[in-house]
């Protein structure tokens, strides 16, 4: 059996291409983390996490067939690209995630990324253009980060950048000292708090 740790990311890619079931899958195993952080902001938000992360990989393999070397972006940059978009594209239609801020001046990555605590190269895909656009987003993502960041106890602080940041349940409860059963409690706790202050559109002090 061919073991595919050697290879680089582009390399995996052209042997993917090349008709290599072992090398997609083996690029598949190695962007699955990436895929679940690049979710996480949006499962917090009231999205399901597999559904999510199913849309994810499906952008992953997107990836793998349409990247092109010679445009020089490396793989990993132009897969978390079209992860994001594949997410995006699919909260934007869900349902369940209407009142999710997408289009209304407020980025969820953004706005978690405020805090330096997004590990991606890309915020939320964003289709403004003006500058002028940008500073108010911005300043609208902040201010619904800083009201959010005021609803969460120290340990819901504590816990939240690892959650986003992909890390386990069990590294989160270690790191913590607490037990997993507290870390999934505190994470349902935030995804309360943050599913009333979008569904309120409350992002003033209160």
């Amino acid at each position: 059996m061919e073991d595919f740790q050697c290879f680089s990311d582009e390399q995996l890619q052209h042997m993917s291409v090349s008709g290599s079931v072992g090398a997609e899958d083996a690029l598949a195993a190695r962007y699955n983390q990436l895929v679940r952080i690049c979710a996480r902001p949006y499962f917090l938000a009231g999205g399901d996490s597999e559904d999510l992360t199913q849309e994810g990989m499906l952008g992953l393999l997107s990836a793998i067939r349409e990247y092109r070397p010679a445009q020089g972006v490396p793989f990993k940059a132009y897969a978390e690209l079209c992860i994001r978009r594949r997410i995006f594209s699919a909260i934007k239609s869900a349902s369940c995630l209407k009142h999710i801020p997408l289009n209304s001046g407020v980025s969820l990555e953004d706005a978690f990324s405020s805090e330096g605590i997004r590990p991606g190269m890309y915020a939320a895909l964003d289709l403004r253009n003006s500058p002028e656009e940008q500073v108010l987003a911005r300043e609208r993502t902040d201010e619904f980060f800083q009201t959010f960041s005021r609803c969460l106890s120290p340990f819901e602080q504590k816990i939240l950048p690892l959650y986003l940041a992909g890390y386990s349940y069990s590294y989160m409860a270690a790191a913590s000292g607490r037990t997993e059963k507290a870390v999934d409690n505190a994470i349902q706790r935030i995804r309360r708090k943050l599913s009333r202050i979008i569904s309120s559109g409350d992002n003033s002090e209160s």
